[in-house]
Order: C-alpha cells, then sequence, then structure tokens
C-alpha cells in the first residue's frame, strides 16, 4: 500500500499509466511476473529502496533485460521510467504501508524515488 505523506492518503493509481501499459503490453505476462516477483524479493530484504539504484547498471541476463530490450526497444531513458512505474505497482500492491520522497545524496539529487515502509 502507497501512502501519501502529504495528506495520508492512500494511493491507487500508477502515474503515467498510459505509458505503463503501453510499454508492459509489450511484455508476456510470463515476462512481467518474474520482474514483479524478483522486485517483491528484493522489497522483502529491506525498509528503504531507492528506485534508481536496485536494478544495477547492467540488465543483461537478468528479468530486468526484457524492459530494455523487449518494452523500450533499447531506450535508455523509457526504460528507466518505465522500471520506476513497476516498482510503483509492486510496491502500491504490497500489504505493508509504503511512501515515498525524492533526496539527495552529497547535495546531487537521486535521480529515481526512495521509498520506505512507514507506521500510521
Amino acid at each position: 500500500m502507497l501512502i501519501s505523506l502529504v495528506d495520508g492518503y492512500e494511493i491507487d493509481y500508477i502515474p503515467h499509466s498510459k505509458e505503463f501499459y503501453y510499454f508492459k503490453n509489450r511484455l508476456s505476462d510470463e515476462e512481467f511476473n518474474l520482474i514483479v516477483k524478483e522486485l517483491n524479493s528484493r522489497i522483502d530484504t529491506n525498509e528503504i529502496h531507492t528506485s534508481s539504484w536496485m536494478p544495477g547498471s547492467d540488465w543483461t541476463g537478468t528479468v530486468y533485460e526484457p524492459i530494455y530490450t523487449k518494452a523500450c526497444k533499447n531506450d535508455f531513458e523509457n526504460s528507466a521510467k518505465f522500471f520506476g512505474l513497476i516498482l510503483w505497482y509492486v510496491i502500491m500492491n504490497r500489504p505493508e504501508k509504503w511512501s515515498f520522497g525524492r533526496y539527495y545524496k552529497n547535495e546531487i539529487p537521486i535521480r529515481g524515488l526512495t521509498y520506505f515502509r512507514i507506521d500510521l
């Protein structure tokens, strides 16, 4: 479950949903489900996750490779955006309460969203 810290409401929509479904439809159900399973497995290990740090820089041979090669047709920017939307989808559908924000590291903005578990 994804919660807005601004107003405390549950977020039940995917931003840029048109793009999300456009790219998702280029993946098989099996490919998408493997990505979701892998992300859930990684999310289970910690209470804080930053989207741009999760997949690593080389997706070759990983469940994330079809995001780049198939869904986004080798477009780096779209692959990064679609990965972020998949992560949003996964966290939004988890039973725990999560929120998110944009943060800095060494005074430099972190590219992706950082998600963290909350207790409300």
